[in-house]
């Protein structure tokens, strides 16, 4: 199993921006494409892009973003888009992308991590 910073090894930039556009099918494809593609080539920027790789492939993702289309322009760092396919769920692979986030958003000097879910039972047994 290995989380891939989308930052540095931009060479999974396509493979990272098919993925996010199959696992969140919702929302418009072109918004991943621009968001992976910028953050890639940012010189500096707070976000980044975690695929989960387990045999050549991807079998999850996780987004560490400045805002996830929300009104409090004052919390950073945001946590958004965790998937993991779902023949992999059940294997604490969530909670690996979590932690590298949460790791980064510390190593970035941010003290914790924000979140909008709909999914609150899941995340209150990951400390949110």
């Amino acid at each position: 199993m290995k989380i891939i910073s989308g930052r540095e090894n931009p060479e999974y930039k396509e493979k990272a921006i098919q993925y996010f556009q199959n696992s969140w099918s919702e929302v418009l494809p072109i918004i991943y494409e621009d968001c992976i593609s910028n953050c890639i080539n940012a010189p500096q920027t707070l976000s980044q892009w975690y695929p989960l790789g387990k045999d050549n492939e991807i079998i999850g993702c996780a987004n560490l973003i400045t805002n996830d289309f929300i009104s409090r322009l004052d919390l950073y760092l945001w946590l958004c888009a965790l998937f993991i396919d779902e023949q992999y769920r059940g294997q604490n692979y969530g909670n690996l992308l979590i932690e590298q986030a949460k790791m980064d958003t510390k190593k970035i000097g941010f003290s914790y991590l924000n979140l909008s879910t709909d999914h609150i039972g899941y995340y209150e047994k990951l400390g949110f």
